[in-house]
């Protein structure tokens, strides 16, 4: 059974954007992956087929209303629906690699994106979303959050990479940022390829690796570290 991702949006014509290309164009293409979008609109009604309105209490901007918003996704996951319901959002939970993992385990995803000043909390509790966030930082609506997730979701789908090892040797998939690379030439610029990575000596290319990936963590990314005694001994 392949990946099922359902979208819901007010601009389907962003999808599946660069999920067309490259490792996850092949996916699509294969069917190991499907992403549908639904517009959000098709379910309002009225007249103007509104989906937003003004926040109570006031202040800038609009609201998604729930009631369109709970119509919309109770006709794309009706009850039963094994899915995971996402609502992509900058005050979620931050998205991290064993959650990626987490969903690609799974049938699918149902995605709402979100415009405007946000979701009407009400939908939120009674559809029962998850809050995720990819960073610390607004966008202008929750598409291209949704994409970032599927993207990272998809290229970890059992074969969607030509050598399943590649997605368990890199940043996040350890706890560890991952280490340097290098290629041919040999020297460029001045600059060699460090002597460990063509010495043919394994053990000290994984312990090179190792070092460097603890050193550009603790760089970098130290809040990696934080309660990770294993790594931090090292």
């Amino acid at each position: 059974m392949s990946f099922h991702a359902t979208v819901l949006t007010l601009y389907p014509e962003m999808f599946p954007g660069h999920l067309g290309h490259s490792l996850a164009g092949r996916a699509l293409e294969r069917g190991d992956a499907l992403i549908e979008p639904v517009n959000i609109r098709d379910h309002a009604t009225g007249k103007h087929r509104n989906v937003d309105d003004t926040p109570a209490g006031g202040g800038a901007g609009m609201v998604l209303r729930p009631d369109v918003l709970a119509t919309a996704i109770d006709a794309v996951s009706p009850e039963g629906d094994p899915r995971p319901r996402l609502l992509m959002s900058p005050r979620g939970r931050p998205l991290t690699q064993a959650r990626v993992r987490e969903l690609a385990e799974g049938p699918g995803v149902v995605i709402v994106c979100g415009r405007f000043e946000g979701v009407d909390q009400r939908v939120i509790e009674a559809r029962n979303l998850e809050e995720v966030s990819i960073g610390d930082y607004v966008l202008s609506g929750g598409e291209p959050a949704a994409l970032t997730l599927l993207d990272a979701v998809i290229r970890v789908l059992p074969g969607v990479m030509g050598n399943a090892e590649s997605g368990t040797q890199e940043s996040f998939e350890t706890g560890l940022l991952e280490h340097p690379h290098y290629t041919r030439p040999a020297k460029w610029e001045g600059r060699a390829i460090p002597e460990v990575l063509t010495s043919g000596n394994h053990k000290a290319i994984e312990d090179w690796r190792q070092a460097q990936s603890l050193e550009l963590t603790r760089d970098r990314r130290p809040d990696l570290l934080a309660g990770n005694d294993d790594q931090l001994a090292k």
